[in-house]
């Protein structure tokens, strides 16, 4: 069993995240080598929560130019989970 807080890297904070907290869906970047199985363990655990649906994606990283010297750089590739809770349960995190 993996240690949570070495799956959940942090949680996504943008507008469609935001608009998905109201139907019990989170989104977070976990770490590239995480299964389905070692996120639902990692949120169970961290958040007291139970975990109805997981669906992960990678995500490529961006090719970026650098404007000093005109090299290509890239962005780092990503993982995320789209995290479904039972319904009357959520997770308090930017609530304070």
């Amino acid at each position: 069993m993996r240690d949570p807080h070495n799956v959940l890297i942090r949680p996504v904070v943008s507008e469609k995240s935001y608009s998905l907290m109201d139907n019990n869906v989170y989104v977070f970047v976990v770490d590239p080598s995480a299964t389905k199985i070692d996120v639902r363990n990692a949120v169970e655990q961290a958040f007291s929560v139970r975990v109805a649906n997981v669906n992960t994606l990678n995500r490529k990283g961006k090719a970026r130019r650098n404007r000093k010297n005109n090299s290509l750089g890239r962005r780092p590739d990503t993982k995320r989970a789209i995290v479904t809770l039972h319904a009357g349960d959520s997770i308090d995190l930017f609530e304070s």
